[in-house]
């Protein structure tokens, strides 16, 4: 129960809805309890008709009445259709309704939460416990809403009825009622923990799912089809097996708490049957009661499908709010709080300077793979990191974009304060992975400043080498470039997104390898823009080429997580240590040696 009240103090601002469905079942309800009254009301004027052997005048007055009794019942279904119809439409806009708080909510969570939630979880499970969680939500509530004032109402105005004409009925009833709930509660235990395990195994399947069909081309290329196909299908294999105890349990419960509703009713109808003969009863009467016994069983057996909603509504709100739940700080940071847009830091002044102190950091309960990073670079420096491949290179610009938080130490970006969505409005990047949505051209260009120009976008486009191969595509850059940028190349994908980065124009830019995808053409072309967005600003450089590092004024060199030396490319050169290590692999004709040179992640 705690978990549906939950649901509704989260969805608060539908109650009008939920008042609003309630009173259309009211009205429901009442129309409905009206119709045994008026079928026992039409028995006995025709019983007494009957029985009287009247004339003419009789019989005209009996079928008046019936008429009047027959249209009273026309009334009754037409209340019924209309007002179940309204009921029924406002259902359909408060699920929709529902349906989008909490799913903007749950996207609003996800987006605020930390990188290192992602990196522990698979895309598709994220996606398949909200499209599960909330529609047994929605599902529910709406099922809910139409039926709870229903059952309420059906039961009381039987129970009074019942204790009017003959009170050993409703005392009968009041046994009936708490006894089915309570065999309900004793089925839905069980029936929880097990559909708990089902839901484990189906977004387990379906996270693995959205994964396969992204990757699609690298599980055909290792022919991996029949085995995704295998552990997929074992996943779902599993549910048959608890769905098969889950639901031998609840049908032989429902056998037995079924059984014993029909022993209380078939003693109901016979108290009703024997009063009647002995004359305690009228035929109508009669007709009445056995009409109402009829709507009195209708609630007691509508508990199976609402506990069933009910149940897989509660399942799925745990998962739902073990998420909205879930504390950023615990997670390990790096999240997002939502926020008004402030400002991005200036390059004026010192707005740009970056400063690491002493910054330790690990990845969950793992070893440290920063320790005691210590350095500065100031505005408008250009700075390249190298190292050996898993050096920390990368999680270095992680830690400066505010993706995760450090173990101990501190980042500091003047002008960006504790605010991590200006610092990171003010940081554009290239990414060694391009990441481009499912847009067009012109859409991923414009990611980071929505509101540009298609003048800037296109020129932007030409700096970066885009526009070159963009022309020859028959809309241009309104081409949509599929999922992942699925219909372009890899250098075409890197050059969208070093345009991205150029459009952003922000103070400090961080080239992960920026060109690593590109062949020496493309490299030229998009080299030449890089230079030009680099002046005068501060830019961190995790560089491919060699040729590259040398163009920069410091280089930082990394050791087992440890800053080795820091200087120019001339002071490192003669120092005999990693970067001079690096020129003389490159000018070694040994395949060892540029094998070697392969794990710094360089090349000559």
């Amino acid at each position: 129960m705690s978990a549906l009240l939950r649901i509704l103090r989260f969805t608060r601002s539908l109650r009008l809805y939920y008042v609003g469905i309630m009173l259309a079942a009211a009205v429901v309800t009442g129309a409905g309890l009206a119709v045994p009254f008026i079928t026992g009301r039409a028995t006995d004027v025709i019983v007494d008709a009957l029985d009287s052997g009247g004339g003419d005048d009789v019989l005209g007055a009996t079928i008046r009445t019936v008429l009047l009794l027959a249209a009273a019942l026309l009334l009754a279904e037409l209340v019924d259709t209309l007002v179940s119809n309204i009921g029924g439409y406002w259902g359909d806009v408060m699920s929709a309704r529902m349906r989008t708080i909490l799913s903007s909510r749950y996207f609003e969570k996800l987006l605020w939460l930390p990188q290192r939630y992602f990196d522990n979880e698979l895309t598709g499970t994220i996606v398949a416990r909200l499209n599960r969680s909330i529609a047994e939500i929605t599902n529910f509530m709406k099922s809910m809403s139409n039926m709870f004032v229903t059952l309420i109402m059906t039961t009381i105005a039987v129970l009074v009825i019942s204790a009017w004409h003959y009170w050993p009925l409703a005392v009968l009833l009041l046994i009936a009622y708490p006894l089915y709930l309570w065999l309900t509660a004793l089925t839905s235990a069980k029936w929880q923990r097990l559909e708990g395990r089902k839901n484990e195994h189906v977004d387990i399947a379906s996270g693995r799912f959205t994964e396969v069909i992204g990757q699609i081309r690298v599980v055909k290329s290792f022919a991996r089809e029949r085995s995704e196909l295998r552990h997929f299908t074992e996943h779902f294999d599993a549910t048959i097996g608890l769905t098969d105890e889950q639901s031998r349990h609840w049908h032989r419960m429902d056998v037995i708490r079924r059984a014993v509703l029909n022993v209380i009713f078939f003693v109901l109808y016979a108290m009703i049957f024997v009063r009647t003969v002995q004359g305690h009863f009228s035929p109508g009467d009669m007709v009445m009661l056995v009409q109402l016994m009829a709507m009195a069983r209708q609630p007691v057996t509508s508990l199976s499908y609402v506990v069933d909603t009910a149940q897989r509504a509660i399942a799925g709100s745990k998962s739902y709010f073990e998420v909205m739940e879930l504390d950023e700080a615990s997670i390990g940071g790096g999240g997002t709080p939502p926020r008004e847009p402030s400002p991005a830091p200036s390059t004026g002044g010192d707005g740009a300077t970056i400063r690491f102190t002493d910054v330790r950091f690990g990845y969950d309960n793992d070893g440290d793979v920063l320790s005691g990073v210590s350095f500065e670079v100031g505005r408008g420096e250009r700075v390249a990191f190298v190292g050996e491949s898993g050096g920390g290179k990368t999680t270095l610009m992680n830690l400066l974009m505010g993706l995760y938080d450090t173990r101990s130490g501190s980042i500091e970006v003047a002008g960006a304060g504790a605010d991590v969505e200006a610092l990171r409005r003010s940081i554009g990047v290239v990414f060694q992975d391009p990441s481009l949505f499912s847009g067009t051209v012109a859409e991923n260009i414009a990611y980071g400043r929505p509101d540009a120009t298609r003048a800037e976008i296109e020129d932007v486009a030409r700096r970066a080498a885009v526009d070159e191969f963009v022309r020859k595509f028959p809309r241009g850059y309104d081409t949509v470039i599929g999922e992942r940028g699925m219909k372009l190349s890899g250098g075409q994908k890197q050059r969208i997104a070093v345009a991205r980065a150029m459009l952003k124009d922000a103070p400090i830019l961080v080239l992960d390898e920026a060109t690593s995808a590109l062949d020496t053409k493309s490299e030229r072309l998009v080299q030449a823009g890089l230079e030009n967005l680099m002046h005068e600003r501060t830019s961190l450089i995790i560089a491919h080429r060699l040729s590259t590092i040398a163009e920069v004024d410091r280089i930082i060199t990394l050791r087992d997580g440890r800053i080795d030396e820091i200087g120019t490319p001339d002071e490192l050169a003669a120092s005999g240590r990693i970067y001079a290590e690096l020129l003389a692999l490159q000018n070694s004709a040994s395949a060892a040696d540029r094998k070697r040179l392969k794990t710094y992640d360089v090349v000559g």
